[in-house]
């Protein structure tokens, strides 16, 4: 039996939860059903792309190279800035079905290149322009054309001439159902050196604001270069980064000011970041530094044909230990999901049992659980609820957004 055949044994038996965390995070939530409460079902106009970035979402997430927890309550991916932009790269664009002249189409270049069954090792590539990039010239070209005409594709704008690009490779190797590894590899693919902001971006997503949170607001803290995170159904974790990035805190709320001409409901939105690093407004992250919403801010200069590297590492609470570095270069080894083949590159299978442990926080007055202390219990009871499947949101019903 591989290790990859242990796993799926172990996840099917229910005796470790591998599958817990994986590529369950759309690199696109705008405009879609979901999301819409239009009068009229106009989903596309509704909830646009130029909306994302300022709005919070209430059903799913969205983000590049991005994984969650299989309920969306935990999400990380990666947000780029290239110095040119005008707003930070944080999901993938494309045209509505309305705009395109196809239908609805995404206008990126990226690469599904691995994963195990378990979500053990996975591997993605996104290539990333170090011009700014055409959002205008994108949406108006495939207007002009016509159902008869091909379809204008990003590489036809002209942005990945003489190959000034980045590609931006993100590799996620778990060492536990609970401890999982990430790697960021930046190469500049250009002939001149060329400067890019990283950003490993962790967030809850809010549940709290439609009246349907079971437990109190999760939060997110910093320790350091690491970031601590608390949520009541999946207990504590902590998330740590190589180096020493700029730590930014937000929170994961609707910047109705900017949408709605609305006052907001704290003074830090979901678009802080992009106002931080894309405009340098300072006032736009917590100087508290604690948030639904944070991220390491990384700012590189590579060379012509250099990688530069970001190793980060997120853990449960009651499995961390004091690491020198998130990873350890010799013991990274990427297999090109050889695990069902039996290769020795992959990550080992754990043989602990999955135990339940007397970590649960109760209301003394109703015996309710309201909070956990390690994060076995609580994704354990989160696991029970849904019986291995993600949560069924049709249960909450659907609600006017505030």
């Amino acid at each position: 039996m591989t290790h990859e055949e242990r796993r799926l044994e172990e996840s099917r038996t229910r005796q470790a939860h591998w599958q817990r965390w994986g590529p369950y995070l759309s690199e696109r939530a705008w405009g879609t059903v979901r999301e819409d409460y239009s009068p009229h079902g106009t989903a596309w106009e509704y909830f646009s792309h130029d909306q994302a970035r300022s709005r919070a979402y209430r059903w799913n997430e969205d983000g590049i190279a991005g994984i969650s927890d299989r309920h969306q309550y935990i999400c990380f991916a990666v947000a780029l800035w290239n110095g040119r932009d005008a707003i930070l790269k944080e999901r993938l664009f494309g045209l509505t079905g309305n705009e395109g002249n196809h239908g609805e189409d995404v206008k990126e270049c990226y690469y599904y290149l691995d994963s195990t069954p378990t979500h053990s090792y996975m591997k993605y590539l996104y290539k990333y322009p170090q011009a700014a990039f055409p959002y205008a010239q994108l949406v108006e070209e495939n207007r002009r054309r016509g159902r008869g005409k091909p379809e204008f594709e990003l590489a036809g704008t002209g942005v990945f001439a003489e190959n000034r690009y980045f590609d931006v490779t993100v590799e996620y190797a778990k060492g536990s159902p609970e401890d999982l590894l990430v790697r960021i590899s930046v190469t500049n693919r250009g002939p001149e050196a060329a400067s890019i902001d990283v950003l490993p971006t962790v967030w809850f997503r809010n549940t709290w604001s439609w009246g349907h949170n079971e437990g109190p607001r999760p939060s997110l803290r910093a320790a350091g270069n690491a970031i601590e995170l608390e949520h009541y159904a999946l207990g504590r974790r902590r998330l740590a980064f190589d180096g020493a990035p700029e730590i930014l805190f937000t929170e994961n709320e609707t910047n109705a000011r900017r949408l709605f001409g609305a006052p907001n409901r704290t003074p830090y939105v979901k678009d802080g970041f992009n106002d931080y690093v894309v405009h340098g407004v300072a006032g736009a992250v917590n100087p508290e530094r604690t948030g639904t919403k944070a991220a390491a801010r990384y700012r590189l200069t590579i060379g012509p044909g250099e990688t530069r590297t970001i190793n980060s590492r997120t853990a449960a609470w009651r499995s961390w230990r004091s690491w020198a570095r998130p990873s350890r270069p010799g013991r990274w080894r990427s297999p090109p999901c050889g695990a069902l083949r039996g290769t020795t590159g992959s990550p080992k299978a754990s043989t602990r049992k999955w135990r339940c442990c007397s970590g649960r926080r109760t209301d003394s007055a109703t015996s309710k659980t309201i909070g956990y202390e390690c994060a076995s219990c609580a994704a354990e009871d989160a696991d029970k609820d849904c019986n291995g499947e993600m949560e069924n949101l049709e249960n909450h019903g659907r609600l006017p957004p505030p």
